[in-house]
């Protein structure tokens, strides 16, 4: 039996993004490595321009999600900025104001299971305390994302990452998994830190109890 660390994700919005430039901002209907990464960094004190600390944090864990909660079809809103010096497809900055779509969950509730290795440069202990206590304030993906109840769940033992999760009310849903798995709901995703605004792409293994419905990534 291993030891998984339970957070609870659970907001009236939030941001998970995906592949994404200035002026589109989507969000994956389920929460992303980098947001979650962001999330722990915040709680752990890692600053956004300390990319070294940043890979560290994301390299000592794996996770699944499983969605507790959502409106089906699956409910977004999109929000709308104005940005300024923006960046073109070149890298240069663009001299006009450019608005920049932003799309959030609505009412969407997350259990996600993590487990950490042995040789990880964060361990589950370091994690857990940074939650009860955190440095800077946690988001769900973005800072007009608040959490409406604590991140922090607890410990629970199992067999494996994805047994972790039956252990967690409601105790099934649709799984977004990192384990490998025969899947025919198996996607790609660019979400992995690898340096300032860098990302590496990631298979998502998305596994549904029968008689439950996969979410479409609308």
């Amino acid at each position: 039996m291993n030891k998984y660390l339970i957070l609870r994700l659970q907001g009236v919005m939030q941001s998970w993004g995906g592949h994404t430039y200035e002026d589109y901002r989507p969000s994956l209907i389920f929460p992303s490595r980098s947001g979650l990464v962001g999330l722990l960094g915040a709680c752990l004190g890692i600053k956004r321009e300390d990319a070294g600390g940043i890979e560290a944090l994301s390299g000592s864990f794996t996770y699944c999600a499983r969605l507790d909660a959502q409106p089906h079809p699956v409910r977004k809103i999109t929000d709308f900025h104005t940005v300024l010096d923006a960046r073109k497809v070149d890298g240069s900055r663009n001299k006009n104001p450019v608005v920049s779509h932003r799309e959030y969950l609505c009412d969407a509730r997350f259990s996600v299971a993590l487990e950490f290795g042995a040789q990880a440069d964060y361990t589950m202990n370091q994690v857990r305390r940074a939650l009860a206590e955190p440095i800077y304030t946690p988001f769900l993906g973005r800072r007009s994302c608040p959490f409406t109840v604590p991140p922090l769940y607890g410990v629970v033992e199992a067999a494996s990452l994805h047994d972790a999760l039956t252990l967690v009310p409601p105790g099934r849903g649709v799984l977004y998994s990192e384990i490998e798995q025969v899947s025919p709901n198996r996607i790609s995703v660019r979400d992995v830190p690898a340096g300032h605004r860098l990302f590496h792409t990631r298979n998502v293994y998305i596994h549904a109890p029968e008689g439950d419905d996969v979410p479409e990534q609308s």
